[in-house]
């Protein structure tokens, strides 16, 4: 861990490699999770629109 700090960094515009390298705090959710739950809450509303339908 000490070797990456001590390598200097490539050069980079508007400092866009150096953000990747941060960590922040907070939640870290998969992208899967971030699709799939959308597109489920979608099909559950349609279906329901479908089913009670008199």
């Amino acid at each position: 861990m000490a070797d990456k700090k001590s390598n200097p960094l490539p050069a980079s515009s508007a400092g866009l490699l150096r953000f990747f390298e941060d960590e922040t705090k907070g939640v870290k959710v998969s992208p899967k999770i971030v699709l799939l739950l959308p597109i489920s809450l979608i099909a559950l509303s349609w279906f329901l629109d479908l089913s009670f339908i008199p």
